[in-house]
């Protein structure tokens, strides 16, 4: 929604003009949990049924609807540089895009999904533009069609007042290793080999401080003390 009082960007925005969701006020006590199965990054099935894609929106719709999840006040910046401010309501959009990123965090590999996080808002300004048949925007889908081919498995949201958080996470294609992430001892590699590791890696950043000592300092017009 936007017009009318909205366009003042201090005033709060009415309750009625809120359709798909409850004040997280008036949403239930007890939390609720919803588990999202993902194929190759696209969502299949909510608590184990499988739906076509506008159903499956729809369901997660209704169930963060119920707990006040996805509403979304800001001042968003239009194609022509004009600023405006909307009132959204995108319960499953909230509830999809935690569970999927909380699958990523655990089948992806570090670079790959610190791209995939650079190319999701121009992906998203593309599509907001209506520029869908741009070459970049195929670009972009070949990239993603392989970062996606392992994204696959289940992830359990916990929705309560308005908020959405994973708090599970499960795929055969899992990179999480429990030996691996452990703080504990363990036997995978030994610990003092990490003083090596980090001699080396912080090599170039001890010659920069050596070359230049404190050179933030000296181009202050009023030197921190």
């Amino acid at each position: 929604m936007e017009a009318g009082i909205l366009e003042d960007p201090w005033r709060e925005a009415p309750a009625d003009v809120y359709t798909l969701t409850v004040s997280p006020q008036a949403a239930p006590d007890e939390p609720g949990y919803v588990e999202i199965d993902f194929e190759h990054g696209t969502p299949v099935a909510v608590n184990g049924s499988r739906v076509p894609p506008v159903a499956l929106v729809a369901e997660l719709n209704r169930l963060g609807g119920l707990h006040g999840v996805g509403r979304i006040d800001m001042v968003e910046n239009r194609l022509v540089g004009i600023k405006s401010r909307g009132i959204y309501e995108t319960p499953g959009g909230t509830i999809l895009q935690a569970a999927h990123r909380g699958l990523e965090s655990i089948t992806l590999d570090r670079d790959t999904l610190h791209h995939a996080a650079l190319i999701g808002p121009r992906y998203a300004e593309l599509i907001y533009y209506g520029q869908w048949y741009s070459p970049l925007r195929l670009a972009f889908d070949g990239f993603l069609s392989a970062a996606q081919h392992t994204v696959t498995g289940t992830v359990r949201v916990k929705l309560w007042k308005g908020t959405c958080a994973v708090v599970g996470r499960q795929s055969p294609f899992s990179l999480y290793d429990p030996n691996l992430a452990t703080f504990g001892r363990d036997t995978v590699y030994e610990q003092k080999d990490a003083r090596g590791f980090i001699n080396l890696w912080g090599l170039p950043t001890r010659t920069y401080a050596a070359v230049n000592p404190d050179p933030i300092r000296k181009h202050l017009r009023h030197p921190v003390k």
